[in-house]
């Protein structure tokens, strides 16, 4: 284990319980139903797993961003980690689907196919009111949308204010979620979906692949649509998006905490600001304890971040991308609960051997090729 995978560790330590918070949600609704709600009208633990995620992401995603320098680099880097395995799932979907094994989406016939691909493969069905065809990666919606945003203020010179946006987004949920209790973009607009797909994609396109005010500008225009996107295209209505936003940068004032930029005190009321806010924002009893939680174990897991992890919880999270895409497959493959995780688990380690980790060795070999070409300079050709 490298230097930097140790002292990461307990984040690994967190997503790996998260990812299987998760497969427990939808596992209890499958298989035990009426234990199940008793259990969600205490805590949704659903909801605690991707809060969790959220965190996570919004602690290391700006510091892998700020580590390479390098945007078309991370862009690369977050590629080659989610879309080889989002593929192999998707496509495992379809040839399930096809056998009759798992039914899809019924929306998905009701939208043209190209359009759903396109929201699928970028990620943004659910800010844009596409189908999913796979339900669970709504949550990869709102991560597209967080990765936009710290483009933009990285290339902005801005990255460093991620307290006070986190404050400002949690305090601008509140009226905004009341003024638009959902999504702004209907559910039939083609053409409204296909241009802010493409715009993102084209704002991605030149941010990566251009410079200078260009590359500045294009960030910027990513970062503007990622919000709006959030605002006016959350499904679940705009408080909860926008508190999902704010959640990621409270994470990011975490970390900038820890990098002495910031405060320990201001990450703190950041955290405490969002936690207030985002309390409400559902009428669901298993949503606040949830919400608190999530807050609460991802401080416990920064307080141990020095400590060694169970080598098993680690791995738990390595593989929790896995797991987290490939369990809604299994739950109308296999009869009961136990069979569930014993099947899950071993084919999460095998995905990961054989989709993800080659496919993020490639995308380092890639950047790190790019960025050492950057150094040799601008004469060197072959």
């Amino acid at each position: 284990m490298s230097p930097a995978s140790a002292r990461l560790a307990w984040l690994d330590a967190l997503r790996g319980p998260a990812a299987l918070a998760v497969t427990a949600h939808h596992a209890g609704w499958s298989f035990v139903p009426a234990a199940w709600a008793v259990v969600d009208r205490r805590i949704d633990l659903g909801t605690w797993g991707v809060f969790v995620f959220f965190l996570v992401s919004g602690y290391i995603i700006p510091a892998s961003l700020e580590r390479r320098g390098d945007l078309r680099a991370f862009w690369t880097g977050r590629a080659f980690r989610l879309l080889p395995l989002l593929l192999a799932a998707l496509g495992l979907a379809f040839l399930l689907a096809f056998a009759g094994l798992v039914p899809l989406d019924p929306r998905l016939g009701e939208r043209p196919a190209p359009l759903v691909a396109l929201g699928n493969l970028t990620m943004l069905q659910e800010l844009v009111n596409l189908p999913p065809v796979i339900g669970v990666t709504w949550t990869l919606s709102y991560e597209m949308a967080f990765y936009l945003i710290s483009v933009a203020l990285f290339a902005t010179g801005q990255a460093s204010r991620s307290a006070g946006i986190a404050v400002t987004l949690a305090a601008l949920a509140v009226p905004a979620g009341l003024l638009l209790p959902g999504a702004s973009i209907n559910g039939g607009a083609d053409l409204t979906a296909a241009l802010l797909v493409l715009a993102v994609v084209a704002a991605i396109a030149v941010t990566a692949l251009g410079d200078g005010r260009a590359r500045t500008a294009a960030a910027a225009a990513g970062g503007l649509l990622g919000l709006a996107l959030v605002v006016l295209g959350s499904r679940a209505g705009t408080w909860q998006g926008v508190i999902i936003l704010a959640a990621m940068f409270a994470g990011t004032a975490v970390h900038r905490a820890e990098q002495g930029v910031i405060s320990w005190r201001t990450a703190g009321l950041a955290c405490l600001a969002v936690v207030a806010c985002g309390v409400p924002a559902k009428d669901d009893p298993g949503w606040a304890p949830a919400l608190v939680l999530a807050f609460a174990v991802f401080g416990v897991g920064l307080a141990l971040r020095h400590r060694a992890f169970p080598r098993a919880l680690t791995r738990l999270g390595v593989i929790s991308f896995s797991v987290y895409l490939l369990h809604p497959l299994l739950l109308r493959l296999l009869p009961n609960l136990v069979l569930y995780y014993l099947v899950l688990i071993p084919l999460c380690l095998v995905t990961y051997q054989v989709i993800e980790a080659p496919a993020q060795r490639l995308g380092r070999r890639l950047s790190g090729s790019r960025a050492a070409v950057q150094k040799q300079g601008p004469t060197v050709r072959k």
